[in-house]
């Protein structure tokens, strides 16, 4: 049985950081590539940040570049999102989410919520 544990949510102040993770069991990590999703309200969900399996290779949307980093452990079998210079606009719940490469994201966790105040 695949799960995916996010962990790392909270409440943050404006310009403050914070580092999620995402704890997984089931899979074999390391050949999946790993993402980041996030679902503020009334909005769909938004891809941020990717990770290739070997971890050589990411991807983020434009809104976070500069701000996001991802990474993971493959001996942890963990995904991280390092998460600075938080704004307002990144409240919203955060999920992570695997995928074998060139394949659809078909395992998620769960979310956690990120409240950014102003």
């Amino acid at each position: 049985q695949v799960q995916l544990v996010e962990s790392g949510g909270g409440l943050v102040q404006a310009g403050g950081s914070l580092r999620l993770s995402c704890a997984t069991s089931g899979l074999i990590f390391s050949n999946y590539e790993m993402g980041w999703f996030r679902r503020a309200p009334g909005k769909e969900r938004e891809f941020v940040a990717a990770i290739r399996s070997s971890g050589g290779t990411t991807y983020y949307v434009d809104s976070v570049k500069g701000r996001f980093t991802i990474s993971r452990d493959n001996a942890k079998k963990t995904v991280y999102l390092q998460m600075n210079s938080l704004k307002p606009e990144d409240t919203a719940v955060y999920y992570c989410a695997a995928r074998w490469e060139g394949n659809e994201y078909n395992y998620w966790g769960q979310g956690t919520q990120i409240t950014v105040s102003s």
